[in-house]
């Protein structure tokens, strides 16, 4: 790939350049820049923290340990080299021996992070994965592998691509250095799966796990309730979750026909959530400013809703939510469900209809 600069009307191309002519190192530079802004080698990860060693073998260190919006624990290993070396055996090694990691070893790790303050790790942690008690997380046990590297041998890509296909979940993504001005620019690009193909790839991956692993209780509760969710709203011809299938997760979610902008069901113990969550690909402020618009109209939009919703910017996110919260949640008893399934139909459906129209037209 070449970058090319626009200068006067013609197409430059920038010069590339490597971390060691810049003297830019794994752990000095590239480990920290990444763990202050983790979003370019994924949108959905949390640092719980650096320097990860919690075994015997203290040389054995994992880069960034990172957590997912499924609940996973992510492993990212860095490298500064133009093929990776050999860093994709490495990480299975120490996604393997984090498998078994706890919840509450997490949040210890976290803790740790934030200079042993407990309190501020849960909330941090629930905050993310969009909890309310931390008693409602259940680490999923599957481990996320995150390669980054300034770029990738064939061998390297082949030995991921294979394992990918075996049932591991491993990204690959290049972080590739150039020279413009005398600033350093870095391109991240995910090479491994490729973006175009990344829903099927995680699609084939689920279908394979469905059939393995064995659902905890909560699971088969998530399961069961958006089985019938789904079933109900086919029987309303409700088509906001057409070709959607039953999930474990505690929510689902459905298009609301523009990219960054999607509506979802969500449950804790004793609460359901409909909300439509705006993270526009631009950043948080881009997000933020359609929030805003968006709340210019508030009273229309509540109007066509037929109540009040709850607008919440949420300062610090990457996104801010717009939401009515519903009574029940997934410690109800299981003859609640359907007057639970179809409020929560019937609120998705007003919500959407409300919020459609206006996101198009945000500039």
């Amino acid at each position: 790939m070449v970058l090319f600069a626009v200068n006067q009307n013609k197409l430059e191309p920038v010069s590339e350049t490597s971390y060691v002519n810049e003297a830019i190192l794994e752990r000095k530079h590239l480990q920290s820049l990444l763990k202050q802004h983790i979003a370019p080698l994924g949108d959905d990860l949390m640092v719980l923290c650096d320097e990860f060693s919690n075994w015997q073998d203290s040389s054995r260190r994992i880069d960034i340990l990172c957590l997912t919006k499924e609940a996973q624990l992510a492993v990212v290993e860095l490298k500064r080299t133009e093929d990776g070396g050999h860093m994709e055996l490495q990480a299975v090694r120490y996604a393997a021996m984090v498998s078994s990691m706890t919840l509450d070893q997490a949040v210890l790790a976290h803790s740790h992070y934030l200079n042993d303050d407990p309190e501020r790790a849960k909330k941090e942690i629930l905050e993310f994965l969009e909890f309310d008690t931390i008693e409602e997380v259940e680490l999923s046990g599957d481990v996320r592998i995150v390669l980054a590297a300034a770029n990738f041998s064939d061998e390297l890509i082949t030995s991921v691509m294979w394992l990918n296909k075996s049932g591991l979940d491993i990204t690959c993504i290049r972080l590739k250095p150039y020279k413009l001005d005398g600033k350093v620019l870095i391109d991240a690009t995910q090479i491994v799966p490729l973006p175009e193909a990344m829903d099927y790839t995680i699609k084939i991956r689920e279908q394979s796990r469905e059939k393995s692993k064995v659902k905890t209780a909560r699971q088969e509760i998530f399961k069961k309730f958006w089985a019938q969710l789904i079933e109900r709203s086919i029987a309303k011809k409700i088509s906001l979750l057409a070709n959607r299938s039953t999930s474990t997760d505690h929510w689902i979610s459905a298009g609301i026909g523009r990219a960054g902008f999607w509506l979802s069901i969500s449950l804790t113990e004793d609460r359901t959530r409909v909300e439509c969550y705006i993270s526009v690909k631009e950043g948080e402020q881009a997000s933020l400013a359609a929030f805003k618009q968006l709340y210019t109209q508030r009273e229309a939009l509540e109007t066509k809703f037929g109540e009040q919703l709850d607008w919440q910017e949420l300062p610090g996110r990457k996104g801010c939510r717009i939401c009515k919260d519903l009574n029940g949640g997934w410690r109800s008893p299981e003859v609640d469900w359907p007057a639970m399934q179809d409020a929560a139909l019937d609120t998705l459906v007003r919500l959407e209809a409300a919020l459609r129209g206006p996101i198009q037209q945000i500039g």
